[in-house]
């Protein structure tokens, strides 16, 4: 490998806020880790924070977006979502009650992820989760 370039994968993409995008967003990070064997829970990651995105914050209005960030190394899949901010709380995992019908989106990410990172303001929070993958750096594709 050359000695300018890294050996981190990196791809981005921006969302309209619409509840259809979260889905488009869902099959480019199916198609962009396909084979990987942490590419379901990459894509579940990617729905739970993608969805919050669009339900809680500026990003599901009319100018609406969110983006979405993975970051591939030997060791590790990032995924990061960041939203348009103007919403009244900090993302943080809830435990919902076991009758409740929402609340559990962050606290599964957290089951997923070996590690979950939140920053930002009201102009916008970005929330990554780490995936662990393979300590030998294997892929199989």
């Amino acid at each position: 490998m050359h000695e300018y370039m890294s050996s981190i994968r990196m791809w981005g993409m921006t969302c309209p806020g619409f509840r259809e995008e979260v889905g488009r967003a869902r099959r480019w990070t199916r198609d962009i880790l396909s084979g990987h064997p942490s590419a379901d829970d990459a894509v579940l990651i990617v729905s739970e924070l993608g969805t919050n995105a669009i339900l809680y914050t500026a990003s599901g209005t009319e100018n609406g977006v969110f983006h979405v960030a993975l970051a591939l190394s030997k060791h590790v899949i990032a995924v990061s979502v960041t939203d348009a901010g103007r919403s009244d709380t900090t993302p943080k995992v809830a435990y919902a009650a076991e009758d409740a019908l929402h609340g559990r989106g962050l606290d599964m990410v957290t089951t997923l992820a070996h590690s979950i990172t939140i920053h930002g303001d009201d102009q916008g929070h970005a929330v990554t989760a780490e995936l662990l993958t393979d300590p030998r750096g294997h892929h199989p594709w």
